[in-house]
């Protein structure tokens, strides 16, 4: 799979993969998600065993959710079979299909698999796989005609800053991402953008700023969803970065601040990812509370006043 030199440090440096059934989806969730048109809808997110992606990107830690090799055939139907058969309430709205890599790469979702995994989809609304931008095309038009509901590709932006960009070995630029986005928008299917907050090689107090650029680029390019991700540690490389002193973790802070900047968007929804947020550095005291603010926010898209905390001065 990996071929440069910088792959191999990359993979180099990673911990002990876990080890997965193919055939059982290592989780699932049920949440409510807002939409532009402000309607609140409800989401299961179904996260499924599959073959690794074939970027090496320097900040991922998906990649502990893969398997070795090709996905097998049947394995992703199989997967997603059983937890909609497990689900114990009527079917929401939308599904997620996400599987730590790329839906359109034939070794990760095999082809001959899609009508059944189609199948499968048909009782929803929508429906929203993820993907890097070089995998959309043909693949990703079939999908859309096979199911039911409307398609939603969630695609990586990352960043625009052109420093950070150039370092992220994702063998992504932003022309490619802007074809890919007018890809999705003349054939009718909907894109939902991942923004980092916290990348290496951008200075700590300018990275707000640049997550919110980032944001306003993938609202400019019609994204209809954009979830603010903060970069998280445990990989190996971002440890060789941090000692390096290339890379500073986010805060709390500056995941509010990039949120509440990013309200002013009113045409996309923007909302921050809150997966492991208790693991950014915070006020022990109001931490829980600032955490449940910004979920707050992210439902209803309604700006709120911050926090006030007498521990740590926050507010």
């Amino acid at each position: 799979m990996s071929t440069s030199a910088v792959d191999r440090r990359i993979r180099s440096l990673r911990p002990p993969k876990r080890r997965l059934d193919p055939y059982t989806a290592h989780g699932s969730l049920l949440e409510e998600e807002r939409r532009a048109d402000g309607r609140i809808e409800r989401a299961l997110t179904v996260f499924l065993a599959g073959a690794e992606c074939p970027f090496t990107c320097s900040f991922c830690d998906l990649w502990q959710w893969t398997i070795d090799g090709p996905t097998p055939p049947g394995a992703l139907a199989r997967q997603l079979d059983s937890v909609l058969q497990a689900l114990d309430e009527p079917l929401p709205d939308r599904l997620k299909l996400y599987n730590a890599s790329n839906f359109f790469d034939p070794q990760a979702v095999p082809p001959a698999d899609v009508p059944g995994i189609a199948a499968l989809a048909a009782p929803f609304a929508a429906v929203t796989v993820e993907s890097h931008a070089n995998t959309i095309g043909a693949r990703t038009l079939a999908f859309a005609e096979q199911i039911a509901g409307r398609l939603e590709v969630a695609v990586g932006l990352e960043t625009i800053h052109p420093a950070a960009a150039a370092q992220l070995n994702k063998h992504l630029d932003l022309a490619q991402f802007d074809s890919a986005a007018r890809f999705l928008s003349d054939n009718g299917i909907d894109l939902r953008v991942f923004v980092l907050l916290g990348l290496p090689h951008v200075p700590a107090e300018e990275s707000v700023e640049w997550t919110v650029r980032t944001v306003q680029y993938a609202v400019e390019r019609g994204a209809s969803v954009i979830s603010i991700i903060p970069v998280r540690g445990g990989n190996g490389e971002m440890e060789r970065l941090q000692a390096l002193g290339e890379f500073t973790p986010p805060v709390l802070s500056q995941l509010e601040d990039a949120l509440d900047r990013s309200m002013r968007f009113s045409s996309t929804v923007v909302t921050a990812d809150l997966w492991d947020s208790d693991r950014l550095t915070a006020c022990e005291r109001c931490t829980s509370d600032r955490i449940e603010r910004m979920r707050r926010v992210n439902v209803t898209g309604r700006p709120e006043s911050r926090i006030t905390c007498t521990m740590c001065g926050s507010a």
